[in-house]
Protein backbone atom coordinates (compact mmCIF):
# COMPACT_ATOMS: atom_id res chain seq x y z
CA UNK A 1 0.00 0.00 0.00
CA UNK A 2 1.18 3.34 -1.07
CA UNK A 3 0.97 4.67 2.47
CA UNK A 4 3.38 2.77 3.86
CA UNK A 5 5.63 4.64 1.70
CA UNK A 6 4.72 8.20 2.35
CA UNK A 7 5.46 7.26 6.57
CA UNK A 8 8.48 5.58 5.41
CA UNK A 9 9.51 8.97 3.66
CA UNK A 10 8.36 11.19 6.48
CA UNK A 11 10.58 8.90 9.32
CA UNK A 12 13.26 9.16 6.70
CA UNK A 13 13.34 12.84 6.69
CA UNK A 14 12.93 12.77 10.59
CA UNK A 15 15.88 10.86 10.84
CA UNK A 16 17.77 13.01 8.32
CA UNK A 17 16.87 16.17 10.41
CA UNK A 18 18.01 14.29 13.98
CA UNK A 19 21.40 13.61 12.66
CA UNK A 20 22.75 16.44 13.17
CA UNK A 21 21.84 16.70 16.58
CA UNK A 22 23.42 13.19 17.25
CA UNK A 23 26.65 14.21 16.07
CA UNK A 24 27.21 17.81 17.60
CA UNK A 25 29.00 17.09 21.36
CA UNK A 26 27.71 20.19 22.28
CA UNK A 27 23.86 19.55 21.37
CA UNK A 28 21.86 19.40 24.79
CA UNK A 29 18.14 18.25 24.78
CA UNK A 30 16.25 18.04 27.42
CA UNK A 31 14.85 14.42 28.07
CA UNK A 32 11.73 15.63 28.10
CA UNK A 33 11.58 16.33 25.14
CA UNK A 34 13.66 13.62 23.83
CA UNK A 35 12.29 10.85 25.76
CA UNK A 36 8.59 11.20 25.04
CA UNK A 37 9.49 11.37 21.29
CA UNK A 38 11.59 8.23 21.82
CA UNK A 39 8.29 6.57 23.39
CA UNK A 40 6.24 7.78 20.59
CA UNK A 41 8.09 6.42 17.54
CA UNK A 42 8.91 3.22 19.35
CA UNK A 43 4.65 3.05 19.78
CA UNK A 44 4.33 3.98 16.10
CA UNK A 45 7.05 1.16 15.13
CA UNK A 46 4.98 -1.70 17.00
CA UNK A 47 1.39 -0.37 15.45
CA UNK A 48 2.54 -0.14 12.00
CA UNK A 49 4.31 -3.36 12.25
CA UNK A 50 0.78 -5.11 13.83
CA UNK A 51 -0.88 -2.70 10.54
CA UNK A 52 1.39 -5.05 8.12
CA UNK A 53 3.43 -1.63 7.49
CA UNK A 54 6.56 -2.81 7.06
CA UNK A 55 8.20 -0.05 5.39
CA UNK A 56 6.74 2.32 8.45
CA UNK A 57 7.36 0.28 11.54
CA UNK A 58 11.17 -0.15 9.94
CA UNK A 59 11.06 3.74 9.77
CA UNK A 60 9.34 4.89 13.36
CA UNK A 61 11.99 2.12 14.77
CA UNK A 62 14.61 4.50 13.09
CA UNK A 63 13.35 7.71 14.87
CA UNK A 64 12.88 6.14 17.69
CA UNK A 65 16.58 4.62 17.27
CA UNK A 66 17.82 8.82 16.96
CA UNK A 67 15.42 10.06 19.75
CA UNK A 68 17.08 7.29 21.86
CA UNK A 69 20.84 7.92 21.50
CA UNK A 70 20.06 11.74 21.92
CA UNK A 71 17.79 10.96 25.10
CA UNK A 72 21.08 9.03 25.83
CA UNK A 73 24.04 11.10 24.93
CA UNK A 74 22.82 14.79 23.98
CA UNK A 75 21.05 15.80 27.55
CA UNK A 76 22.16 17.80 30.04
CA UNK A 77 23.24 16.63 33.27
CA UNK A 78 25.78 14.70 34.73
CA UNK A 79 25.16 11.39 33.50
CA UNK A 80 25.14 9.53 30.25
CA UNK A 81 23.97 6.64 28.39
CA UNK A 82 21.25 4.85 29.20
CA UNK A 83 21.35 6.26 33.15
CA UNK A 84 20.64 9.27 32.10
CA UNK A 85 17.52 8.07 30.70
CA UNK A 86 16.61 5.75 34.13
CA UNK A 87 17.40 8.72 35.86
CA UNK A 88 14.71 10.81 34.22
CA UNK A 89 11.99 8.10 34.14
CA UNK A 90 12.71 7.35 38.47
CA UNK A 91 12.28 11.21 38.93
CA UNK A 92 9.00 11.03 36.78
CA UNK A 93 6.44 10.27 39.79
CA UNK A 94 8.16 12.92 41.84
CA UNK A 95 7.42 15.87 39.03
CA UNK A 96 4.27 14.49 38.85
CA UNK A 97 3.41 15.20 42.38
CA UNK A 98 4.81 18.24 42.74
CA UNK A 99 2.61 19.52 39.41
CA UNK A 100 -0.04 18.36 40.87
CA UNK A 101 0.59 20.25 43.86
CA UNK A 102 0.76 23.37 42.39
CA UNK A 103 -1.94 22.88 40.20
CA UNK A 104 -4.30 22.84 43.39
CA UNK A 105 -2.48 24.98 45.37
CA UNK A 106 -0.52 23.16 47.82
CA UNK A 107 2.67 23.20 46.62
CA UNK A 108 5.66 25.75 47.31
CA UNK A 109 4.88 27.54 44.08
CA UNK A 110 1.29 28.02 45.14
CA UNK A 111 0.63 32.15 45.49
CA UNK A 112 -1.66 33.58 47.83
CA UNK A 113 -4.94 34.70 46.89
CA UNK A 114 -4.22 38.47 46.85
CA UNK A 115 -5.35 41.46 44.91
CA UNK A 116 -2.74 42.29 42.76
CA UNK A 117 -2.14 46.17 42.60
CA UNK A 118 -2.82 47.77 38.83
CA UNK A 119 0.13 49.72 37.16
Amino acid sequence: MWQDFVFLAGSVLSITFLAPTVRDPTAQVPLGSSVPSMTVGAVYSFTYATMGMTFSAAGSLGVATMWSLIACYRSPGPLTGPRAVARFVISLPGRARRSVADAVGIGPTATADVDQAAD
